[in-house]
């Protein structure tokens, strides 16, 4: 994949062609979801939904971490291909690679160690602390393979490689369906077995990245030779790399303090919960997707100091997504209650759930302009913006939110807590932006137009 790529006049083509494979990897991810929760609610056993939907949160860990690395290893490694400095892109990659395997090394060590305090943290009770505990054994131990695939499966874009991400993530993904019955039904493992089904999806997308990288990447680099733990790496990865791990990490948080708040109405308001967050994740998903489909994009540009087509390419990104949120949004809201009947048959359970489809959606086209921003920053490398803007949506600003609102009105406030910070986030996303990119984003189109020549 030639490095010129980037250098097409068609920005709108571009984006859509960087972007449609990471929607269709993010698709059958979704669809995954999908089948897993459906596999597992077919238990009938609203205690085991309830274990599996509490260790949500350390799924979204392990993302946070890998995307220390991912996200922030291609923010560097697309603007210095941007720049031209290809040797220094593999050296870096290289850094990424095998960083990311000793930080996941060191977390899964100390999560076996503490794993009933981490277990009470996450809001188990007695009924669910078997499934949780089965569960969470399991993904832990195979933690590596979640924490590495979100490296190759990042950088290999910021080459061009968008379908060759796609289809690594497609596989796993797809070994990951097929396994799923076998090991809760036909194996009898339960939600231990979904938890096996996910590190073996996971193991086959990892031999499938490093493969392509070792024998068919030009720009990026698996090699010990290039391999080096030098302090300016170091800082240029995590400098990007932690403030861009937020985002999951706070969504972890934002999990179990959801959890732990739905506790008090009970085991089965915390499947429910989960199972809608599933469905949720339909629409999230494919906008993470067409977001950071525009981060090679971004950074490449902003490297090369093409500032009107970073403008073009933000601008193209935002009415993309929101556009997209929008539909996603009126559909699932009017289709809220038989979207929920798949998962449920008590009438109650069904009434219930899609009150809470409903009210989580308002804020999804919101929270699509705040992502673009977000992966702006990261690709850009506005390392303070993208920490700041991180900490909101899922972290302070909800903390806040759900804290005011579960006081006020209950149950329906802990329900409307996230598309209520999603109006707050995006206020503070477009400060943010104004503040980090108004430079290049609002001057002279002349002046644009001269640096893009």
């Amino acid at each position: 994949m030639e490095q010129n790529i980037f250098e097409t006049k068609n920005i709108k083509l571009l984006y859509l062609k960087m972007a449609i494979p990471v929607v269709l990897g993010m698709v059958v991810t979704l669809i995954y979801n999908l089948v897993d929760t459906y596999y597992i609610s077919q238990t009938n056993n609203t205690a085991l939904i309830s274990g599996v939907s509490i260790c949500a949160p350390l799924f979204t860990f392990m993302l946070a971490v890998g995307d220390i690395f991912g996200l922030g290893g291609s923010s560097v490694i697309s603007r210095l291909l941007g720049e031209g400095k290809i040797e220094e892109a593999r050296k870096k990659s290289s850094f990424c690679f095998y960083s990311s395997i000793i930080c996941s090394l060191f977390i899964t060590f100390f999560m076996l160690i503490f794993k009933p305090e981490i277990l009470s943290l996450l809001g188990t009770t007695n009924e669910t602390f078997f499934y949780a505990e089965s569960y969470y054994k399991y993904l832990v131990l195979g933690s590596v393979t979640i924490i590495f695939s979100l490296v190759p499966s990042n950088l290999l874009r910021t080459e061009g490689y968008a379908v060759t991400s796609m289809a690594g993530i497609i596989f796993g993904t797809i070994v990951n369906i097929i396994l799923d019955p076998i090991f809760i039904f036909k194996l009898n493992y339960g939600a231990a077995g979904a938890a096996i089904a996910t590190i073996i999806g996971y193991s086959c997308t990892c031999a499938f990245f490093i493969f392509f990288i070792a024998f068919k990447s030009k720009k990026l680099s698996i090699r010990l030779s290039d391999l080096s733990f030098d302090f300016n790496t170091m800082r240029a990865i995590l400098f990007i790399g932690l403030p861009a791990s937020i985002t999951n990490l706070m969504q972890t948080i934002g999990l179990t303090l959801t959890n732990n708040s739905l506790n008090r109405y009970g085991y089965e308001t915390v499947a429910l919960m989960g199972v809608v967050l599933k469905v949720v994740n339909i629409a999230t998903l494919i906008i993470v997707g067409l977001a950071f489909g525009g981060q090679p994009i971004f950074g490449y540009n902003y490297g090369a100091k093409k500032y009107a087509k970073l403008k073009e390419t933000i601008l193209f990104g935002m009415s993309l997504t929101a556009g997209t949120g929008i539909v996603f949004a009126l559909t699932m809201s009017v289709f809220s209650n038989p979207i929920i009947s798949h998962f449920f048959s008590d009438e109650s359970l069904i009434l219930s759930g899609a009150q809470m489809l409903r009210m989580q959606m308002i804020g999804i086209p919101l929270f699509a302009i705040s992502l673009v921003i977000t992966c702006c920053f990261q690709s850009t490398g506005k390392a303070l913006s993208a920490l700041l803007l991180s900490i909101c949506r899922q972290g302070i600003v909800f903390v806040i939110v759900i804290k005011l609102l579960m006081e006020i009105f209950g149950l329906n406030g802990i329900i409307i807590s996230q598309s209520v910070s999603d109006i707050v986030t995006v206020f503070i996303a477009l400060i943010l932006f104004r503040i980090s990119l108004g430079k290049e984003f609002f001057g002279s189109k002349e002046k644009s137009q001269k640096q893009d020549l």
